[in-house]
């Protein structure tokens, strides 16, 4: 069995523009001259991994690029493998030559532009190969030759697929937004220390392997979790909100050039099965890349259509649905009539049951849902209840309205993280019989309270996440597939969050003045511990580590160092 832990770090390039661009007002991300090529340059490839190739050529109209043509309509697109002669593409991928498109668009130079509502307009001439691959390893040339003569060339590397599988079984965890400083403070309420030393060690603590990633994306410093998921799942880096997809100009959101998820890969190589688990709405952007391809995340209907069905406006791979789906996420399912927001207004219950799915709504049916069939599980409207709240502060799951059948009562028998995810491996154990399969499973809430600054549920998701973490490997020892599985743990972008010391509440509420409330900060020797372990009488099973007291009176100074205007009490939010 193979462990790794992977963490996302911030990471920093300089990108050559020309002198009318900037970072942060480009005309296309990924396509710096007037001819585009996507998958652009520097992109790697698996072998027999199916992509869309967008060509595009720019004639910008005004401002400081305007260059006075119209976009070529003759341009040309070779491939080559380095040291091979080229050959134009129609004829390399044995394919019929695509339809010339036209359009145009606009774009903002700078602030200034943007200000004063002056948008650059730019006309194009553009074709898109759908569905091609590259099969034989090695290095690439495209090259695109446009207005008598300019090149754009792209250097793709295509890396081998090994030939005997190394696991039999894949398990990605993901805990969206997760750092190692959330880690660190996790731990420091999760599990006692005596002199400085710990009794007990989160399960991320004992893998073998630690690595670290750099989020940023094709055309930014900073990510989203739809690009860094679709990194995750291709091996490309796109663009901020892109499932899949390169962005390119066109109007629509869904005729970007695609590429091949290794879900996807798995399931049409392989017939393999897949499971998707998130405490997300499941329509949310890193389940969603799995089978999505459009540069809009915001596309919840048709992503849940994607789940079933795959891309059905283009040629694509073969896709069959999900053995698993579970999360949150009900307004994407039930139409209209009960106040969803479904793809064509179709009742996507009924859909996916229509299909052979169990369909579970609540714990108790998961529980007791048989193993041996495909199963959809959606537990609530919109994100799942957090651990706190599931677990502690249980009033909190009453008055919100969100049973995931659209009746309007609460949703208060939700699973958690754990037992979505110790379900899922029961159902692709059944379904795979022995063959193999892979599951993503997300630890969502962790982002979700930490861009609300809900410091103390984001470390309960990322203590869940951890737990989940245990309760797999002990539940694969059991099952005899531990040495099969291949448990990947990773986070996919963070957040400026960091642990400065600790809090002394009782002394922080007596006093009158906000000048005097910063004497109950206490930094360095004055820190001290915090008393999440050794006070409270809350209760958890065996090995299990969770805070004994989520409102102790010396609590962790600790909170985002980029703060929107905040007060802050550094106390647990209880309602």
């Amino acid at each position: 069995m193979h462990l790794v832990q992977s963490l996302a770090s911030v990471g920093a390039a300089a990108l050559l523009l020309g002198v009318s661009s900037a970072q942060t007002f480009q005309r296309l991300g990924g396509c710096p001259t007037l001819g585009c090529i996507f998958p652009p340059d520097q992109v790697d490839f698996l072998a027999g991994q199916y992509f869309d190739i967008r060509l595009e050529v720019h004639a910008p109209v005004n401002g400081s690029q305007a260059n006075g043509r119209l976009p070529d309509p003759n341009f040309t697109f070779t491939v080559a493998k380095v040291n091979s002669t080229a050959q134009n593409a129609t004829a390399y991928f044995k394919t019929s030559e695509p339809t010339l498109e036209r359009w145009n668009f606009t774009w903002f130079e700078d602030l200034f532009a943007r200000d004063a509502k002056t948008p650059s307009l730019v006309n194009v001439t553009s074709k898109a190969y759908r569905r091609v691959a590259l099969h034989e390893p090695g290095e690439y040339v495209a090259t695109l030759t446009y207005n008598n003569g300019t090149k754009t060339t792209a250097n793709w590397l295509v890396r081998s697929m090994a030939e005997v599988r190394k696991s039999k079984n894949v398990i990605l965890f993901i805990g969206d937004g997760m750092t190692t400083n959330m880690i660190t403070a996790a731990r420091l309420i999760g599990h006692k220390s005596v002199n400085g030393r710990y009794k007990s060690r989160m399960m991320m603590d004992q893998f073998p392997v630690l690595g670290h990633q750099h989020t940023l994306s094709l055309d930014s410093f900073i990510t989203d979790s739809a690009n860094s998921a679709t990194a995750l799942y291709t091996g490309h880096k796109t663009t901020v909100n892109a499932l899949g997809v390169y962005a390119d100009s066109s109007k629509s959101p869904f005729d970007d050039p695609k590429v091949e998820s290794i879900a996807e890969i798995f399931h049409r190589i392989y017939n393999g099965h897949v499971g998707i688990v998130s405490t997300a709405f499941i329509a949310d952007a890193t389940p969603a890349a799995l089978t999505a391809h459009t540069r809009d995340r915001g596309q919840y209907g048709a992503v849940v259509d994607s789940f079933l069905h795959g891309i059905t406006n283009y040629t694509w791979t073969n896709w069959t649905g999900p053995d698993v789906l579970f999360g949150g996420g009900a307004e994407q399912f039930f139409n209209s009539t009960k106040g969803g927001n479904t793809y064509k207004d179709l009742d996507y219950y009924t859909q996916f049951a229509n299909s052979g799915y169990n369909v579970v709504l609540n714990n108790t049916a998961l529980e007791v849902t048989s193993n041996s069939s495909k199963t959809l599980g959606i537990f609530s409207v919109s994100n799942m209840a957090k651990w706190l709240d599931r677990n502690v502060y249980t009033q909190n799951l009453r008055n919100q309205s969100n049973s995931p059948d659209g009746n309007k009562k609460d949703a208060v028998d939700q699973p958690g993280l754990k037992e979505m995810t110790l379900k899922a491996i029961d159902i692709l154990e059944r379904r795979s019989n022995g063959t193999g399969w892979f599951m993503m499973s997300e630890a969502a809430s962790i982002d979700k309270m930490m861009h609300v600054l809900d410091y103390d549920r984001a470390l309960g998701e990322l203590l869940e996440l951890d737990d989940t973490i245990k309760a797999t490997v002990a539940k694969l020892k059991a099952m005899g597939t531990f040495n099969e599985t291949l448990i990947v743990v990773t986070a996919d972008h963070g957040h400026g969050f960091d642990v400065m010391g600790s809090v002394d509440t009782q002394y922080l509420n007596a006093q009158k003045t906000d000048r005097k409330k910063r004497d109950a900060i206490g930094t360095y020797q004055n820190s001290g511990l915090s008393q999440y372990q050794l006070t409270g009488n809350l209760s958890y099973s065996e090995g299990v580590h969770f805070p004994s007291n989520w409102d102790p009176r010396y609590t962790l100074f600790d909170g985002l160092s980029a703060n929107p205007d905040h007060r802050e009490n550094y106390q647990v939010h209880k309602d």
